[in-house]
């Protein structure tokens, strides 16, 4: 068997998914469980619609259970106590400067599993993290992304 890929979280990230994990479990599980008994009682399950949605839904909730099961067994903790401060790891977050037009932007660089654009949270094996990883304040990057090249200069790290 192939080696089970290790997702990067912070404490936060995983207990988001611990939460979301127990809410499948106990709630999730059981109305989906509930709704197959019901379209059941409808009689002929070849031309039953609710059926065949309830055990769709079953399947989702079931393999969500299950991938929330894996990447929590091989979540690897992202301490930034151990990393040097002025350094962007994983973990950090990074205000930046798009270069020419100044336009400014603040990312936290996390693992795939609680990444978040719109939060402003990037994954690690993001284009734009991994230009960042290991550079420093006033350090200037290009970044290859799906459209084009972009420099950026790094103002701060936290």
């Amino acid at each position: 068997m192939s080696e089970e890929k290790k997702h990067y979280m912070t404490e936060e990230g995983k207990k988001k998914l611990e939460d979301e994990l127990q809410h499948l479990i106990t709630t999730r599980r059981k109305e989906v469980v509930e709704r197959i008994k019901v379209a059941r009682s409808f009689g002929d399950l070849s031309e039953n619609s609710e059926y065949d949605s309830a055990k769709e839904d079953q399947a989702f909730v079931e393999g969500r259970i299950s991938q929330l099961e894996k990447m929590i067994r091989n979540a690897i903790m992202i301490e930034n106590q151990k990393v040097d401060g002025n350094v962007v790891s994983l973990g950090k977050t990074v205000r930046l400067m798009e270069l020419p037009d100044g336009d400014e932007e603040e990312y936290t660089i996390v693992g795939s599993a609680e990444s978040d654009p719109i939060e402003g949270k990037i994954s690690n094996d993001s284009p734009m993290a991994q230009s960042l990883i290991g550079k420093t304040v006033k350090d200037r990057v290009t970044v290859n992304t799906p459209a084009g090249e972009m420099q950026i200069e790094i103002l701060e790290i936290r």
